[in-house]
């Protein structure tokens, strides 16, 4: 197939582009380069030894996405462009709804001029809300989130279940992931944000590195074992694979269809902190602070869906995702521009 992957510069996309390649898909990728790298591009080369064709565009953008779509037979779409952030969603909530929302509703009306039917959407665990009890199942109610970026993506999943029911045809395969974190392998692919991470891992990584001082922990007073949240945290290149079993689905089936990838697994996140330090033989640098806005005590997933029905289980333990953070961080000290 010829996939178009919106944020294919980003991490989670960057790893599922090197999948989709060495399963031998064409990729066209998509991305403003807002909070990633075309340096990525040739990275994916080097590991696949294709190079994906790229735009550099917002996905907001009709024209941009009209010649995209002109110029390529496109026969399917992952979705991954957006803002992803939830501590500054809460700081900036009118541009995550602007561009979360503005990015699916541009994409899928040129899908639907070009006739593309089958979309693989990424969305959050976010959806589950504080009400639900863990571990979280894809048939409990998703439409209460606790900040502005996880209510992106319950009015996305919602646009995209309405009109796949308005139009039999089409296919959104809704992807809530839990935390991933981890890089490829060969150390030439991993998280490499803009400025000073929002995410765990590569803040770890950087503190480790001595590139920042010192990790803050959202909280240790939370009702979990050792005080601090309680996360799923999966390996992105299992993450990744699943996005190749969402698209084989989506070849046979119509209807918006949500699964959750994840492990099923929960580790707090001074566990992460400490299995990082003894995987890698490193001091991270650590103490404790407030609660953040918009954080849950516990997330993890029921996986049993994902398992029956796409045929993917996570693969990769907690050690492996730490040391491949690490390699990543050692072979890139500077990120991609310098690497």
């Amino acid at each position: 197939m010829k996939v178009l992957v919106t944020g294919g510069a980003g991490f989670i996309g960057s790893h599922t582009c090197v999948e989709l390649q060495q399963a031998g898909h064409e990729v066209v990728i998509v991305d403003n380069l807002s909070n990633s790298k075309a340096d990525v591009v040739e990275k994916i080369q080097a590991i696949t030894g294709v190079k994906p064709v790229f735009y550099k565009a917002d996905v907001c953008d009709r024209a941009a996405l009209e010649e995209i779509f002109t110029a390529h037979k496109i026969d399917a779409v992952i979705h991954f462009a957006g803002l992803k952030a939830v501590g500054e969603s809460c700081r900036i909530p009118l541009a995550y709804y602007r561009n979360n929302l503005d990015s699916t509703l541009t994409l899928v009306e040129t899908m639907t001029a070009h006739g593309c039917t089958k979309l693989v959407f990424s969305s959050s665990a976010t959806v589950y809300g504080p009400e639900n009890p863990v571990p979280y199942v894809e048939t409990m109610p998703a439409h209460l989130a606790t900040n502005p970026y996880g209510w992106t993506k319950i009015m996305i999943e919602q646009i995209l279940r309405d009109y796949a029911a308005a139009n039999p045809e089409f296919t959104a395969v809704l992807l809530r992931y839990f935390n991933p974190i981890g890089a490829h392998e060969s150390g030439l692919l991993g998280e490499d944000p803009n400025g000073i991470p929002n995410n765990l891992m590569p803040y770890i990584a950087r503190v480790a590195a001595g590139k920042l001082e010192k990790l803050t922990v959202f909280g240790n007073d939370y009702p979990t074992p050792d005080g601090t949240g309680l996360r799923d945290y999966l390996h992105v290149v299992d993450l990744a694979k699943g996005h190749l079993k969402a698209l084989e689905y989506a070849e046979h089936h119509t209807g918006a269809e949500p699964f959750n990838l994840g492990t099923g697994r929960a580790v707090s996140v001074l566990e992460l902190v400490n299995t990082f330090e003894q995987v890698n033989g490193v001091k991270v640098n650590h103490v404790i602070g407030a609660r953040r806005d918009g954080d849950l005590a516990k997330c993890w997933a029921d996986t049993t869906k994902a398992k029956d029905v796409l045929g993917w289980t996570a693969e990769k333990t907690v050690e492996d995702m730490c040391r491949d953070s690490w390699r990543w961080q050692t072979h890139n000290p500077n990120g991609y521009e310098t690497a």
